[in-house]
């Protein structure tokens, strides 16, 4: 069983990287928020993995950080959610953002990601409200948050705000300025909004 990766890091998508450890290239399948943590490459690169076999398949997916870790084994705990929905997910929202939305039973915000309807978002709120409290107390999660200054979040609020006051609904504001934010993590107001509105008119 394969927990963790070290290698230099050969080719990187944002849902995809292959890693060469020794002269062998292992894929792994990643989330978008472990794809913005990344380093170019040819760099090195230490990624958790989890290791999931199949009959027909051995899959790994790998993490920036032990709480994207910790969260994907929680979302695939839920029925009806397999490791790729999962990714998805957490693709869809920072790890912070998804454990709050969880926390907080915001219903709307969940089946704002792609592929996460009403009962699959219900399900999640009651099988994990309990358990992501837990993992939101830990130590890692704790430095994850600590990273994220205070600034980070007022900035997202205004984005959003801005965005809403466009005319966008808010759930497709809120994704738009989490994307935006990931990719331009120390850009100012106006850069990462231009962004958000290239994002939008995609």
């Amino acid at each position: 069983m394969i927990a963790q990766i070290t290698g230099r890091l050969a080719q990187k998508e944002p849902t995809q990287v292959i890693v060469d450890v020794g002269g062998v290239g292992y894929e792994l399948t990643i989330p978008v928020s472990t794809y913005y943590e990344l380093a170019e490459p040819g760099s090195e690169v230490t990624l958790r993995v989890h290791t999931h076999v199949r009959e027909d398949a051995l899959q790994l997916f790998g993490f920036r950080t032990e709480v994207e870790k910790r969260l994907f084994l929680l979302l695939t705990s839920v029925s009806g959610i397999g490791p790729r929905l999962a990714i998805t997910i957490l693709s869809g929202m920072g790890t912070e953002d998804l454990v709050r939305a969880i926390t907080n039973g915001d219903l709307p915000r969940l089946t704002g990601i792609p592929g996460i309807g009403k009962k699959t978002a219900e399900r999640l709120l009651v099988e994990l409200k309990e358990k992501v409290q837990g993992l939101a107390m830990s130590q890692s999660l704790a430095a994850a948050e600590r990273r994220t200054p205070a600034a980070r979040t007022s900035l997202n609020d205004d984005l959003v705000s801005a965005l809403t006051n466009l005319g966008y609904s808010g759930n497709i504001a809120e994704k738009a300025a989490a994307v935006a934010m990931a990719e331009l993590p120390e850009g100012a107001f106006s850069q990462v909004l231009k962004l958000a509105l290239r994002q939008l008119a995609k």
